[in-house]
């Protein structure tokens, strides 16, 4: 092998490694809890660690506005029914990020996901480092 096929060769192998081994950095890395708040005109009635749910259930929050059935499972949450005239909360599906809230205007709720206090505690900030 001459010098100008070693060079390359090195270079193909070395960012292998460092593919593989951000890889596996990626794999290996604590997943930060999530927590599924679920507030009823801006006071929060119920949060629900999603890390920590063994199994799926459901549970039913209900006023004189009226009624709405939260499913939970694993990592993930949603309304399955509602007695409001659009469902749109309904409709809305599972949420397993904070890309979007549930919400149910004709209920006055909503279920926003936000990391778990001690993975938010963890983080640093741009002040801090």
């Amino acid at each position: 092998m001459t010098k100008n096929q070693t060079i390359p060769l090195l270079c193909v192998l070395a960012v292998l490694v460092l593919c593989a081994a951000g890889a596996w950095i990626l794999h290996n890395r604590r997943a930060p809890g999530t927590v599924a708040n679920i507030y009823r005109d801006g006071v929060c009635v119920r949060s629900v660690d999603l890390s920590r749910v063994p199994e799926p259930y459901e549970f039913t929050l209900s006023d004189a506005s009226g009624e709405n059935t939260v499913r939970v499972e694993p990592g993930r949450i949603r309304i399955v029914s509602a007695d409001c005239p659009d469902k749109i909360c309904v409709e809305a599906g599972w949420i397993s990020d904070s890309a979007a809230p549930i919400v149910c205007l004709p209920h006055r709720l909503v279920i926003r996901l936000e990391e778990s206090p001690a993975d938010e505690a963890l983080r640093l900030d741009g002040v801090s480092g």
